[in-house]
């Protein structure tokens, strides 16, 4: 028999999915039993999925790409060799004003097992590769939240054969609006939990989950016990949009006890630029006691626009008190090709 194929508008209920042997369902009881004994008929390979509110903002998730903005994309195939790439589907792409509001959560199950998990945003168009696709309505998203956490905490095993599962759940739970998705991301982060978890949860939340996200990695940046996990909290604060995040990695940068951290804190400081970073790291320069952070400090200046990086790096070449400061300054000059470089070095030289 041949496959369904059905064009849907994107919607709560519908997905916009093709080449799929298409059967909507409606959970009226439990979504975990449901969803078990859907996995445990499916002798062959097969997808299974659902929509939940997405998080607010100009997130878009299609062909395994995830980007905030809302450009879009053709569509995706599911299956093949060239699973996850973009599809021409004839179908005219508009521009979308405001970000999706619903988010499809697919699973692909095969001899009673989940073998992948993958989120797209309700405007992407699906190729199934002519598998059964079930989709069910009425999800709880509450209840998708703890159908999700059994395969995130797989961290705990840190078996590979869990790695892209674990983290895709991850991933959907972080993208999913809602109280059930923040209280499920504050216990990926309590401190006995896997550090790698509690890495890639902070990453979420600077990532995803806006001003919802903020107070979480901030309370993470200034308590988790890892100096490793509060460096890469320091990341996840660089690209998050909240205002609040920056002045968080000034304080990282100033304060942390770890000179790890603070060394770390100044390199996405960097990558932010703006007065407020440049002054943050000019101060490390001068009064952090470490001499490894003095040194990070000034990898970071060389990270800066030019405009504001080489005449701060000529500046403390010239005056710094410490040797291997100005050593370190010199050396960035030289590799920033820029001919006030050039003439600081000329200037040296000849005097």
């Amino acid at each position: 028999m041949a496959p369904t194929v059905r064009a849907q508008a994107p919607s709560a209920e519908t997905p916009r999915v093709t080449n799929a042997k298409l059967e909507t369902r409606t959970v009226s009881g439990s979504l975990a039993a449901e969803f078990r004994l859907l996995v445990e008929r499916q002798a062959g390979p097969a997808w299974i999925g659902y929509a939940v509110p997405q998080i607010p903002g100009e997130h878009s998730m299609c062909c395994g790409n995830y980007d905030d903005s809302h450009s879009g994309c053709g569509g995706c195939r599911l299956e093949a060799r060239d699973a996850g790439a973009n599809t021409t589907s004839g179908e005219k792409q508009t521009v979308k004003l405001e970000g999706p509001r619903n988010l499809l959560v697919l699973f692909r199950a095969e001899k009673g097992a989940v073998g992948k998990i993958r989120a797209f945003s309700e405007d992407c168009a699906l190729d199934a590769g002519g598998l059964p696709f079930v989709w069910l309505t009425g999800v709880n998203p509450a209840e998708s939240v703890a159908l999700l956490e059994p395969f995130v905490s797989r961290w705990e095993n840190d078996s590979h054969d869990d790695h892209e599962t674990r983290h895709a759940a991850l991933m959907v739970i972080a993208m999913q609006d809602g109280e059930a998705s923040s209280q499920a991301l504050e216990k990926f982060t309590a401190p006995d939990r896997p550090e790698k978890l509690r890495e890639q949860t902070a990453f979420w939340l600077g990532a995803a989950r806006g001003a919802a996200g903020l107070p979480l990695l901030t309370r993470l940046a200034k308590n988790d016990p890892s100096a490793h996990v509060r460096g890469h909290v320091a990341f996840a604060l660089s690209v998050s949009r909240e205002p609040g995040a920056l002045d968080e990695m000034i304080r990282l940068a100033k304060t942390d006890a770890a000179g790890y951290v603070r060394g770390q804190a100044l390199f996405w400081l960097a990558q932010k630029a703006g007065k407020k970073a440049a002054g943050t790291i000019t101060a490390a320069i001068e009064d952090d006691p470490d001499t490894d952070v003095k040194k990070k400090a000034v990898f970071a200046l060389s990270q800066l626009p030019k405009d504001d990086g080489v005449p701060k790096l000529i500046e403390v070449a010239r005056t710094n008190r410490n040797p291997t400061v100005r050593k370190q300054a010199m050396f960035w000059l030289g590799q920033s090709n820029d001919p006030r470089a050039l003439a600081f070095f000329e200037e040296v030289l000849t005097h």
